[in-house]
């Protein structure tokens, strides 16, 4: 009634789109605005003067249909047993009190909606096997389907209805007793089952929780899936929890074969000229008799084992979540021991026959390349080839005038043999 006693000329009412003028003005809005409403509000005040309640607005585009109508969303409804989903998401985690990037990997039983995740660092085929193995070991058994979105670390090919999946991950599926469907592009309701608990996983699990590591953060991912996530009563389920509910879908569960399936990535690896072997950016140490030969890598979740020629050399803790980093065990790089070696041969026949030859060869060791060994063995020479008295008298001339050239040392004591042996007086000559 007061819309109508005010009428359609009344100051601050908002005209109807009824008129071409307003409903061109509308349309040119909504266009610039990529659909935004709020934006679309904004430009008709701003280049219009025209003031029109969100509520209102909204109503006119829908009357002016430039917004498509929503469809009937459809449900789908899965028995016990019938099907599990499966996707991944990145989240930010602290761990020893960083903010990091890790993949929350996440899968679920859609009739009872039994949830079960746990992070990695990066997602690669050989994680994804790792997952599925602990999942199928958490659920106590598997379904027929696994219902995934397009991702190439699953599928290698196509999509959709003719997605390929990677044969290796078929495989690893197939012993554990189901096969992967992937939805079509554009259709991620087909699993919106396990889209839905993600940001459950963000806006509970995560806030308010410090992780030292990847095992810490696993650790309490499962915990928080056993005593919250699966207790946790849901209107779909009639107000029961899903571990009431897989109480009912596990007998119609496939059962998981007797021996299970390893995971492990199986690598070549040249021990390098430090003594290490490098994995995922990381390196592993080996002893050092195998530097520069071949070994064999077997990655497993938690450990690295190398081996030689089928027999193990090493085996490590798997570096998770750590880039760059070496890890050595005790015994492969042994510090190296200076090995005191005794006197030399040559350095033991010169000692002890005159302290005048002791101090020389001492003080020619220390000047001498190589602990003096050259030298030493050609003083030796020298003290062999002349005669004792010459030989220490150029000794100790050599020491008063710090003289350890070995050829000048020579010409000194073939001066002293001269005077010694031979007459070399001139008056002598004369006389003769």
């Amino acid at each position: 009634m007061r819309r109508l006693l005010r009428g359609p000329d009344t100051p601050g009412h908002s005209p109807t789109p009824h008129d071409a003028q307003t409903r061109e003005r509308l349309a040119d809005a909504f266009r610039r605005a990529r659909g935004n409403v709020v934006r679309a509000q904004q430009l008709l005040i701003e280049d219009n003067g025209l003031s029109v309640p969100y509520s209102t607005l909204t109503r006119w585009v829908r009357d002016a249909e430039l917004r498509p109508a929503p469809r009937r969303a459809g449900e789908y409804h899965f028995g016990p047993g019938s099907e599990m989903q499966h996707d991944t998401s990145p989240h930010r985690v602290q761990i020893d009190g960083k903010a990091i990037t890790a993949h929350c990997t996440a899968l679920l039983l859609a009739y009872s909606r039994r949830l079960f995740f746990q992070y990695y660092p990066r997602v690669t085929r050989f994680e994804v096997k790792h997952f599925l193995l602990e999942a199928c070991c958490y659920m106590d058994g598997s379904a027929p389907i696994c219902v995934i979105d397009n991702t190439s670390v699953i599928v290698a090919g196509g999509s959709g209805a003719n997605a390929v999946i990677a044969p290796e991950i078929a495989a690893f599926a197939a012993t554990l007793g189901f096969v992967f469907r992937a939805h079509e592009v554009g259709h991620p309701d087909r699993k919106g089952r396990i889209e839905r608990p993600f940001s459950y996983i963000e806006r509970n699990f995560l806030p308010g929780r410090q992780f030292n590591d990847f095992d810490d953060l696993n650790r309490q991912a499962l915990g928080w899936c056993r005593d919250v996530a699966n207790r946790k009563p849901k209107a779909v389920l009639g107000n029961i929890a899903p571990e009431a509910a897989y109480l009912i879908e596990k007998p119609h569960l496939q059962q998981l074969p007797r021996v299970l399936p390893p995971v492990y990535d199986l690598l070549e690896r040249t021990v390098d000229l430090y003594g290490y072997v490098s994995i995922d950016t990381n390196r592993y140490s080996v002893p050092e008799k195998f530097v520069g030969k071949s070994v064999t890598v077997y990655k497993y979740p938690a450990e690295i084992r190398i081996l030689r020629r089928e027999a193990e050399i090493a085996k490590h803790p798997r570096l998770v979540g750590q880039r760059d980093v070496r890890h050595t065990l005790p015994g492969h790089h042994p510090t190296p021991v200076r090995v005191s070696r005794g006197p030399l041969l040559e350095e033991q026949l010169l000692k002890g026959h005159h302290p005048s030859l002791d101090r020389y060869a001492a003080a020619l060791k220390q000047r001498a390349p190589n602990r003096g060994l050259r030298a030493l063995r050609r003083l030796l020479e020298l003290k062999r080839t002349y005669p004792s008295g010459p030989f220490l008298a150029a000794i100790e001339e050599a020491m008063r005038f710090g003289l350890f050239d070995l050829g000048r040392l020579e010409t000194l004591i073939l001066k002293h043999v001269a005077g010694d042996f031979f007459n070399l007086d001139p008056e002598a000559d004369d006389d003769a």
